[in-house]
């Protein structure tokens, strides 16, 4: 069990330095509108086929129905949830006239924490699932990092303050992909079907509902809409590579 958490945790620090990277790029020099939208239809794409190809065959091999829609269910109000949680503390900050800073941080770091829960369970599945998620994953967060510190940015944080917040952040990565290692191990049957059903609702909605969301609140160009399907075959090239 050891050495199956430290292969994780040694992955996982792949994407943590992409969202501090991404972080400190756009801490001193800020992606345009047009290329933030392009990145954002990139990434969705990557990781909308990497749940495709990874955990969804996983959960049709299974055949165990009520397991995969409790999990599933269960993912989609966990993160319904969450985001109306969010949504209230942000706009609560707006309300007296303060920065949202703190809204944004505990947006970030709930996403975040959430893919790297999903990243421990892949690996959970098989190292060529985790391999494949933490691909993904690192295009993610490059990007969420870029957008993070832009928004702060914007919010006049300082450029210090704003490296050190997507540094712990980053963190939050860690600490969910240690708790889906762990959850995973020694997990079999109807109580395995459920855990990856809700990591594919969850994984679904953070594209859904914030990547493409996000990307379509700035200039949206054929370019970009193309730069999903771009990354989604990206993807399938490299699970045939893998896979071969």
């Amino acid at each position: 069990m050891g050495e199956a958490i430290e292969k994780v945790l040694m992955f996982t620090l792949i994407p943590v330095f992409a969202v501090i990277i991404g972080g400190t790029i756009s801490s001193y020099r800020q992606p345009s509108p047009g290329l933030r939208v392009i990145i954002q239809h990139f990434a969705a794409g990557v990781v909308f086929s990497a749940v495709a190809l990874q955990i969804l065959p996983e959960l049709v091999l299974k055949l165990t129905i009520f397991p995969l829609i409790f999990g599933f269910s269960l993912g989609v109000a966990f993160m319904i949830c969450a985001g109306q949680l969010i949504e209230k503390l942000i706009g609560d900050e707006s309300e007296v006239g303060g920065a949202s800073s703190l809204g944004l941080a505990l947006a970030s770091g709930t996403d975040l924490f959430i893919d790297g829960l999903l990243l421990g369970i892949s690996f959970g599945v098989g190292q060529k699932q985790g391999i494949i998620i933490t691909i993904a994953l690192t295009i993610e967060l490059l990007l969420l990092g870029l957008s993070v510190a832009s928004s702060m940015l914007r919010d006049h944080a300082g450029r210090s303050k704003v490296i050190a917040i997507i540094t712990l952040l980053g963190f939050c990565v860690v600490l969910g992909s240690t708790i889906g290692g762990l959850l995973l191990q020694g997990l079999s049957g109807a109580a395995l079907v459920s855990v990856l059903a809700f990591a594919t609702s969850a994984f679904l909605y953070l594209v859904t509902e914030e990547l493409l969301v996000e990307a379509h609140k700035g200039p949206d160009t054929r370019l970009a809409t193309s730069m999903f399907f771009a990354g989604f075959l990206l993807m399938m090239v490299i699970e045939t590579s893998v896979a071969k």
